[in-house]
Parts: structure tokens; sequence; C-alpha cells
């Protein structure tokens, strides 16, 4: 079993929350969570960039002289790239076909990089925080309480607009709702918190809704 640490919001531990592996894949595979992450970044592919190469010009196929006897350099079509108005030699074209993982393989992916921030000690559990206005002192003063002075992905168990609006203006924080974790998300930050109802709701997800988080 793993232990999660469980800390309150003046930074002080409570408890450990212990969770089965297996719920998380068992083992980290690094070779799915690089496939993973090359997928989510191919999704930001402009895929717009196109120059003409020499199927593309308007001119004739026809070879423009005859190879020997003319005193002039060999040449082929008026399309040739050495010439003006002919097409480029390497051309850029429109990437192939978007990268695809199947639901399983992220949900897995997922589940593996939760994996191996825990076994890095790279994730805790806040207890009862909460943002009664949008402030970002408030969050500030947490991660200071927490110890957490890099990058971090904050996950609530759903949309909060004011904890949302409280870590917008943090370098290098992001918020997302546990049911929209993904592989990249994760592994993108070095500190991954969860809120105590998000991290009741990750294994409710896992377990089909029969256990609950426990621990001391």
């Amino acid at each position: 079993m793993l232990a999660v640490p469980v800390f309150d919001v003046s930074g002080k531990r409570v408890g450990d929350v212990e969770v089965d592996p297996a719920l998380l894949g068992g083992t980290v595979r690094p070779a799915l969570l690089k496939q993973a992450v090359v997928t989510h970044q191919d999704r930001w592919r402009q895929r717009s960039a196109r120059t003409k190469g020499r199927s593309d010009t308007e001119g004739s196929t026809r070879k423009l002289y005859r190879q020997k006897g003319t005193g002039h350099a060999r040449a082929g079509t008026i399309r040739t790239p050495v010439r003006r108005g002919g097409g480029r030699a390497f051309a850029k074209r429109v990437p192939g076909a978007v990268k695809v993982l199947s639901k399983g393989m992220r949900r897995l992916a997922r589940n593996n990089a939760i994996l191996a921030k825990i076994q890095a000690e790279d994730a805790m559990i806040v207890q009862d925080l909460r943002c009664a206005e949008p402030r970002t002192k408030t969050i500030t003063a947490v991660l200071a309480a927490l110890g957490v002075a890099k990058s971090s992905l904050l996950a609530t168990a759903e949309h909060d607009r004011n904890v949302h609006l409280s870590c917008r203006n943090i370098p290098d924080m992001d918020v997302r709702p546990v049911a929209e974790l993904n592989a990249y998300d994760v592994l993108h930050r070095r500190k991954l918190i969860f809120t105590r109802p998000a991290f009741e709701r990750l294994l409710e997800g896992l377990t089909g809704g029969d256990a609950k988080a426990t621990g001391k």
C-alpha cells in the first residue's frame, strides 16, 4: 500500500491515506507515459504549414530542350526548384493523421502518472481548502505553508470558480477538476495537490464507487 500525506491549510500533517497501487496500474510504464505526452502535444500543432512543391506549380512537364548538343546546362521541366517560379525542393506538407490513444490507454496513462507522483512523494492531500471569494493571497499562503515552491497542479472535486480565479495569477500553477485530469497535466507540474473531496472522487472512479479514501 502507498501512503499519501494529508495536510491542513496551515501545513500541519494530520494523517495519511492508503492507496492500493494496483488501482493505479501497479507499476509505472514510462513508454506509455511518453506516448500519452506526445499524443497530447500533437493536438497543439497548427497543421496549416504548406508550401508548393514541383507538382503544385504551374508549367509544362516537358523537358525544356534536349539533353546534349545545345551548349546549355542540362535542364528538366520548368517547374524545377532551381528556376524562378519553380516548386520548393522540400515543400512543407500538412502533417499526417492525428495521434490517438484509446480510452483505456488514456485512463491507464493518467493513473500511472498519479502513481509516479505518489511514489516520488510529490503528491499530497489538503483538507478544508476553500475560498469564500477570489483571493490569490489565500492560495499562496497555503502553498507556502505546504512548502510548495515549484510548479504545482491543484485537483478539485469539481469546477470551483473562486479557487480557479485565486490560482490563475500564480506562476506555474494549474487547477483542474479531477474528472479532467490527464497524464500530461499531472506530469507537466512538479507537485500534485488534491483536495480531500477530489481524492475521494478519484478513488470512487477507480473502484466503481465501492470504496472511499480511508486513512488516519
